[in-house]
């Protein structure tokens, strides 16, 4: 028999007892009934395992559907406006693990010349380390349990091939919410990489990265829902992505607009909070970095 939300949580699902609320223990998986003992719980299993299954679908695309109060990259700890996606136009560094906007490194830069003073890190004002010093502040960030740093030397042990590596550095960066971590484990879930290949993993790790703000485990994740049919969920995670900047999701919306998946409406919605989004990363000091790395780069 199918229960329904409205059941009454200050009685024990399984016998009916009524004690104090306080008392009862929620069902680990939905919010629809509460039991008085581990032995009820058990035994109402076979009774409550439809509904419980349903109802705990539902509260998981309610965290997955709300839309992120900023992208997975947040932002830049010295100007505190947002980091932009192309993570060429920000770096970093291994002293303290900040992820600093180029335009913050090259007004640093510009005050040291104009000083005179020796080169720094524009955030934790250390020194900046030397090649060889890179790794020993990395590795000392790590036993620190830091994420960021974490996540990074998965990455390098990754484009090593040193999978097994990467795959425990992940692993524990994204066990300390490191968003880029569950984006990486995703992948190698994907592609196989010193992991069996694993779809339902794959999707866990994309999903716990677009909660988290990643644009691009939105983008995977609706390229997912196209290829099994469900059109107005890839829609979904692609006006969400749309909305943080992502420029593929745009490509995509038009693309499920020519196809009839995306309305004109959600279309030019998603188009107008994209260039928002992008707006909002803008700054003098950042056109002026590009400008100047630009420059350097073509000389």
């Amino acid at each position: 028999m199918s229960e329904d939300s409205s059941a009454d949580t200050s009685c024990c699902a399984s016998c009916g007892i009524a004690v104090d609320e306080v008392k009862l223990k929620e069902c680990a998986d939905c919010d629809l009934v509460k039991y008085c003992s581990d032995e009820c719980q058990k035994n109402h299993i076979p009774q409550h395992k439809e509904d419980c299954k349903k109802r705990a679908a539902e509260l998981r695309d309610e965290i997955l559907f709300k839309q992120p109060e900023s992208s997975h990259r947040g932002d830049c700890p010295i100007c505190c406006l947002p980091l932009q996606l192309d993570k060429e136009k920000s770096t970093m560094n291994s002293c303290c693990s900040k992820v600093i906007c180029n335009g913050c490194n090259y007004a640093n830069q510009v005050r040291e010349a104009e000083r005179r003073l020796k080169k720094s890190c524009p955030f934790c004002r250390e020194p900046y380390p030397s090649k060889n010093e890179v790794d020993k502040y990395r590795r000392k960030r790590i036993e620190a349990n830091d994420p960021v740093a974490m996540c990074g030397e998965g990455l390098k042990q990754y484009n090593k091939g040193d999978y097994s590596s990467a795959f425990e550095y992940f692993t524990n960066a994204a066990e300390l919410g490191d968003v880029e971590a569950h984006y990486g484990l995703a992948g190698m879930y994907r592609n196989g990489c010193g992991v069996e290949k694993n779809e339902k993993k794959e999707i866990h790790h994309f999903e716990e990265a677009a909660i988290g703000g990643h644009p691009n485990a939105r983008y995977n994740l609706a390229f997912h829902e196209e290829r099994t049919g469900d059109l107005k969920r890839a829609a979904r995670h692609l006006i969400i992505a749309a909305t943080q900047g992502s420029d593929e999701s745009t490509k995509f919306l038009m693309h499920g607009f020519k196809k009839g998946f995306v309305s004109k409406d959600d279309l030019a919605a998603a188009l107008r909070a994209h260039q928002a989004a992008v707006e909002e990363t803008k700054s003098p000091q950042r056109e002026a970095a590009e400008e100047f790395y630009r420059t350097r780069t073509t000389s």
